[in-house]
């Protein structure tokens, strides 16, 4: 087998597994290429010669129920606990996860620190309106990862979410549970993307919600700062879509969860322009301010030139595209961006994060949503799971 991709759409209580058999997946330089095509895609932050864009050509396509957690009267949340402590299969890890909340001198606080002023100081002096900081921490394990196992706990664990293992020679194997859609087809033959930014973490009675209380007695406020961000991306989204597609639809704000993380989402339903295929618009969005910036270019290439380590897969997008699944109907397109995502190799996973910074951010703030994006994956490697 050269390459494979199992993923698990929001709700679904199937995967769907794609298998190239011979050769490499398709090395593309741009989302226009993927005009016409099928298979799944693998695309990264930023294309680049030694992190492409890959479709995985669809050999086999096959459907797999996802097996209920066993056993089920063990009375547990249908998503862990954001303070669940860190474990592989009766493993502990090698390398100590620092704890959520509390200040630390390792190296990749360190790291973290020197980035955020860096970043800060472009946005005090007005160069950017908004900018994504991310990094990533690295995991040690005694035994080998098996990541067809996390997968599946990551299917039962995050049932809202997108979840999507990708193993290719060249790209690595990576795993993510992603709320956020970049671009779908719908049933109504139209096309669907969202605004996804604001972060908070539920505790309490929220984790037992599908979609958080927003009510005066719920307890959900949203600072301005997470108001602003969001609306930031949602403009940004709705004027890049106003060149390319009619009847612009667009509902939200809301607050939606995502494992024990609560977003803010608006969601744009629209009908493309003639001559205006999925490339385009993939290529006019992608990247978002929700993981790069504003203005577009300019944030981009700070990211590149200035964070801690190199994002590859990490904030890109991946999924099916125009993929035909038995059972399923119609071909299908569902691309989501590349969030709450770890590579895995051998007994290490290297596990990604970012969050939106604008001129009010605090930095321990902002290191904590990072913290807490993170243990989403890190969840997965809990015994009690």
């Amino acid at each position: 087998m050269s390459a494979f991709a199992c993923y698990r759409m929001p709700y679904a209580e199937e995967y769907v597994r794609v298998e190239q058999l011979e050769g490499e997946p398709c090395r593309l330089a741009s989302a226009m290429e993927l005009e016409g095509r099928e298979g799944f895609v693998l695309a990264p932050f930023i294309a680049s010669a030694d992190c492409p864009l890959l479709l995985i050509r669809p050999d086999i396509v096959r459907c797999t129920k996802v097996a209920p957690l066993d056993p089920p009267s063990r009375g547990k949340k249908d998503e862990p606990t954001v303070n669940a402590q860190c474990s592989t299969f009766n493993v502990q890890p090698t390398v100590s996860v620092a704890k959520r909340g509390k200040k630390c001198s390792t190296p990749e606080r360190a790291a973290y620190h020197q980035c955020f002023e860096k970043f800060h100081q472009e946005l005090q002096e007005g160069r950017f309106r908004k900018i994504v900081l991310a990094r990533q921490s690295k995991d040690e394990f005694e035994d080998d990862i098996d990541a067809e196992q996390l997968f599946l706990r990551a299917c039962r664990a995050y049932p809202r979410m997108f979840v999507a293992l990708v193993s290719t020679q060249e790209g690595g194997t990576w795993l993510m549970a992603t709320p956020e859609v970049l671009l779908e087809t719908t049933a109504q033959h139209q096309l669907h993307t969202m605004a996804l930014a604001g972060t908070m973490v539920l505790r309490g009675r929220h984790l037992t919600f599908d979609t958080p209380l927003q009510t005066a007695d719920g307890g959900i406020r949203w600072s301005d700062k997470n108001i602003e961000e969001q609306r930031l991306v949602a403009t940004y989204i709705y004027e890049r879509l106003e060149n390319l597609a009619l009847d612009i639809e667009e509902q939200g704000p809301r607050t939606v969860r995502a494992g024990n993380l609560a977003h803010l989402r608006s969601d744009f339903q629209f009908t493309l322009r003639e001559g205006k295929g999925v490339g385009a618009v993939l290529e006019a969005l992608h990247p978002t301010p929700a993981v790069c910036g504003i203005p577009k270019c300019e944030t981009m290439d700070f990211i590149r030139q200035n964070e801690s380590a190199p994002r590859r897969y990490y904030s890109g997008y991946c999924g099916p595209l125009n993929l035909a699944v038995e059972g399923q109907g119609e071909r299908s397109t569902s691309l989501f961006v590349s969030l709450r995502c770890m590579q895995m190799d051998g007994r290490t996973c290297l596990l990604h994060a970012g969050g939106g910074l604008l001129k009010e951010s605090a930095e321990q703030s902002e290191w904590e949503e990072t913290e807490a994006k993170m243990q989403t994956m890190r969840n997965l490697f809990d015994n009690e799971l």
